[in-house]
């Protein structure tokens, strides 16, 4: 009985994570997946905070990220033959701690490193359309400080991690 009763509990449990369920109870199929996003640009905006009323605190922010390639069939590299792509990402930091660090720190023309997760969502506009908003849940950050001579570099303050 208590046998019976330890399977139909794990059976509960395991098929919270279960994606997939063959004919038979007794063989489960478990899913692992994966949303992970870093970036490594510069904040294109001072962080602004912001809070809902009912809502948790967010610090928002954009970041914009380059890519760039070659687009001349030269071997002989010349100015002209780089391209360059700018992507800009929305940034939300909503863990207490970081979000406040953040807000504090992260100025226009930083450059930082962010780890996260990318969240799709829909929100209503002031005309009360429904619009989608791709947005970067930040969940680790990191300045990156500038490249410095070295004299500059013993005359200049730490910049913080966060």
């Amino acid at each position: 009985m208590f046998l019976l009763l330890c399977q139909k509990v794990t059976h509960v449990v395991l098929r919270q994570f279960v994606r997939h369920e063959s004919e038979t109870t007794t063989s489960l199929v478990l899913e692992r997946s994966l949303n992970r996003v870093q970036l490594l640009g510069r904040v294109g905006q001072d962080p602004v905070l912001r809070q809902v009323e009912g809502k948790n605190p967010v610090t928002i922010f954009s970041l914009a990220t380059n890519e760039m390639w070659r687009s001349g069939d030269s071997e002989v590299y010349q100015m002209g033959d780089v391209s360059q792509k700018t992507t800009w990402h929305r940034i939300s930091v909503f863990r207490p701690g970081l979000r406040d660090v953040a807000y504090q720190y992260v100025k226009k023309g930083s450059r930082i490193y962010l780890e996260g997760k990318i969240d799709y969502g829909e929100y209503m506009d002031k005309n009360n359309v429904r619009r989608q908003a791709t947005t970067i849940i930040a969940g680790k950050t990191r300045n990156i400080p500038p490249l410095l001579t070295k004299s500059e570099l013993l005359e200049k303050q730490p910049v913080p991690n966060f």
